[in-house]
Order: structure tokens, then sequence, then C-alpha cells
């Protein structure tokens, strides 16, 4: 559905990892636009508490990692809303630790949760995307898909791998009316972040102060992207006047990486 100008009324938006942060974010941005929203996700009671603030939106719960999963919450939100208009791959996790002490079960979940997560829910939607004539795919990586940083090798190898698919996807649909891109936060305010630092001090005897400055310092306006900033970048890409951006990789982090 190629929604008119200035706003996605009945466009139906699909949202992973939509119970929080980022993804919850999005949803409230999107919905506000007057896209019908389904939040997915592995936990049920923070997707409602999202889909309660909406007009019209509901939740799904699926398992990004698992195939199964993917096309039974799928199905459940075509059932509700009719086929996805907009993909938005959020769903995400990260961990941390020396590249040395970086563990095959976790290299391994890095990249089931990150990349091939956002390749299964991606290829479960594309088809009738393409059928339609119209899509939006907007996979949410991070400015670890974009350069290095140190202690999470596992995790910016799986963003870079979102990063590399976004552009391939992108040559492949071009002419059908369906676009691919990735927009690339840097350190967000979200409770993942809380995490991250967490996971720091523990692999890496670092204080939380000195964990929490270090990652501050990275963005050179001082502060942390906040959710909202990342959906706002998320909505202008899945807008009917977006048509032109296609396999970019748009950087949301104040400048740390251009």
């Amino acid at each position: 559905m190629n929604p008119a100008a200035g706003n996605l009324e009945n466009v139906h938006a699909l949202i992973t990892g939509g119970g929080t942060g980022i993804g919850a974010a999005i949803a409230i941005r999107l919905g506000a636009s007057g896209a019908r929203i389904t939040v997915a996700g592995r936990r049920l009671e923070p997707l409602e508490e999202v889909a309660r603030k909406l007009p019209t939106a509901h939740a799904v719960t699926l398992d990004v990692t698992d195939e199964a999963s993917v096309e039974a919450g799928i199905s459940g939100a075509r059932e509700r809303f009719g086929a996805v208009d907009v993909l938005v791959n959020n769903a995400g996790a990260t961990t941390s630790a020396p590249f040395a002490r970086t563990k095959p079960e976790v290299w391994r979940e890095m990249i089931e949760v990150n990349l091939t997560g956002t390749f299964l829910v991606s290829r479960a939607v594309l088809p009738e995307m393409v059928e339609g004539g119209w899509g939006r795919i907007v996979n949410v990586a991070s400015t670890a898909g974009l350069t290095g940083y140190p202690y999470i090798a596992a995790y910016a190898a799986a963003k870079h791998g979102v990063v590399g698919m976004t552009r391939s996807l992108a040559l492949e649909i071009a002419r059908t009316g369906v676009t691919a891109n990735s927009v690339c936060p840097g350190y967000t305010d979200t409770d993942l972040l809380s995490g991250a630092v967490a996971n720091v001090v523990a692999k890496t005897g670092m204080g939380e102060k000195e964990a929490w400055e270090t990652l501050l310092r990275a963005n050179p306006q001082g502060r942390f992207v906040t959710p909202e900033e990342v959906a706002e970048a998320v909505a202008w890409l899945v807008g009917p006047n977006s048509g032109a951006m296609n396999g970019q990789s748009i950087s949301v982090s104040g400048g740390e990486v251009s």
C-alpha cells in the first residue's frame, strides 16, 4: 500500500523488539502517523503495554531466531491487519567481552539474534511487499555496524552483517517499489545500554563510572542518543516521500560516525 503524502494511514507496520526502548519509541512514532501497528517480541506483557498506548495496535509473540515462530507471529499479524507494508527489524541483543574471552556460544547468539533474526523476518514479509508494489524495510543496526569497538567483536560482526545484507537486498528489490535501509544508532539511552555497561564492568574490571564516561565520550555532542531520535529517522525512511532512499545506512550518533 502506497500511503498518501504526509501520513501512514492504513499502513501496517510490524516492529520486532517493540516492547521496550528504541522499538517502543518507533511503534509510538509510526502509530502517531496513522499506521496500524503490530509490536512483536518474546515477552507479551511489555508488548501489550506499548499496544495499549496506540489507537490501532496489537501484540504478537515471536522469537526472531526461530523460523517457525516467525511464520506463526507474522501470520497472526496478517490476520489482524493484513499484509505487512512496513517492517522494522529492531530485535537485538548485545554482550561485551575481550576477544580472546568471547566464547563460541556468545558468538553464535549475537549472530543469531542480530543478523539471522533480521534475515528471517525480512524474508517472511518480502514477497507480499513485492506483490503489492510497495514496502519499506528498515533494519536497526548500530554504529557498530559501521566501525569497530573494543570488547564487542561478536556484536559488531553481526551488525556489520546487517548493514551488508541490507545493501545487497536493496539492490535486488530496487525496481519493485520496496526499499531496504538501515539506521545505525550510537549509544542510546535504553535498558540495553545499562546492561552493556554492567557487562563491561563485569568482563573488564572497569569501574561503573569509568564505563559510563567512556561510552559518553564517544558522542561528540556529549550525550546519549534518545530512542525518539532513532524513531524519527525510521519514520522518515518509511514515509511516502522516501522512495529514493535505498540501501543506505544512516548514522544516528551525534557525529560519532559519519
